[in-house]
C-alpha cells in the first residue's frame, strides 16, 4: 500500500543542498556508480521504458541476477532517463537531448552507495549494460508530480531553463528526467525530478 500511495522504500542519492528558491533547487551530489543501457524504443515496441527490463535483469529485481557472480543488488531510486530527441526551447537529461538521426534512450540505474568504484559493481551478463563511475555533479532541480509525460516534462524543462538562465548558472549539459515510483503508483502521489547539469565549479547566482 506504501508504494501505492508514494512511499519510497529504497535507497536514494545523497546530495549537498547548495540553494533553494521558489522555482528550484541547485543541489551537488557526491561522485557515484551507475548502470546504464541506451537503446532504440523501436526494439522494445516503441516503449521508451524499454530498457528497464535490461538493468531490472542485472540486479536481480526479477529473478536470478544477470551478473558474473551472481549477486543481488539492491534496487535504488530514482531511475533516470535520457532521449537524444530533441525538445525545442524557447531560450536542454536524463532524458539527454542530442543531434543524432536516431531517438535512441538511456537509462541509468544509480547502485547503492557500498559501490564506490566501477569494478567493485558485479559484471554484466548482457553486453548491452554498462558498468561506470560518474563524477560529482551539480544539478538544477525542480520537483513534481502526477505521471510524466512528455508535454509535462518539455515544460518543467523549459521553465527551469529560463529560471537558472534568468540567475545567472552556466548550464553545461542537457536535462535528465529521474523518477522515484514505480508505475502502479497513483499519479498523484508520484515523486518526479527535471534536473540539469550546472558547472560544478561554477559560483553563485547572482541574484
Amino acid at each position: 500500500m506504501g508504494m501505492i500511495l508514494g512511499k519510497i522504500c529504497v535507497e536514494t542519492p545523497k546530495y549537498e543542498l547548495i540553494q533553494s528558491t521558489a522555482d528550484y533547487e541547485i543541489r551537488k551530489y557526491p561522485e557515484a556508480v551507475i548502470a546504464q543501457v541506451t537503446y532504440d524504443p523501436t526494439q522494445f515496441k516503441g516503449n521508451k521504458d524499454g530498457g528497464f527490463m535490461l538493468l531490472a535483469n542485472y540486479i536481480g529485481a526479477l529473478g536470478n541476477p544477470q551478473n558474473s557472480k551472481p549477486e543481488k543488488i539492491a534496487m535504488t531510486a530514482p531511475v533516470i532517463t535520457k532521449s537524444s530527441e530533441q525538445i525545442a526551447m524557447t531560450a536542454p537529461v536524463v532524458t539527454k537531448s542530442g543531434d543524432g538521426e536516431n531517438n535512441t534512450v538511456t537509462m541509468q540505474f544509480i547502485l547503492p552507495a557500498k559501490y564506490t568504484k566501477a569494478e567493485e559493481a558485479p559484471k554484466p551478463l548482457d553486453e548491452r549494460v554498462l558498468i561506470k563511475e560518474e563524477g560529482e555533479r551539480k544539478y538544477g532541480v525542480v520537483k513534481f508530480s502526477g505521471t510524466a509525460n512528455d508535454k509535462v516534462v518539455k515544460e518543467k524543462v523549459e521553465n527551469l531553463r529560463k529560471c537558472l538562465e534568468r540567475d545567472g548558472y552556466k548550464i553545461i549539459g542537457d536535462f535528465e528526467l529521474a523518477r522515484y515510483n514505480p508505475p502502479w503508483t497513483l499519479p498523484p502521489f508520484k515523486t518526479n525530478e527535471v534536473i540539469i547539469p550546472e558547472d560544478v565549479n561554477g559560483g553563485e547566482a547572482w541574484c
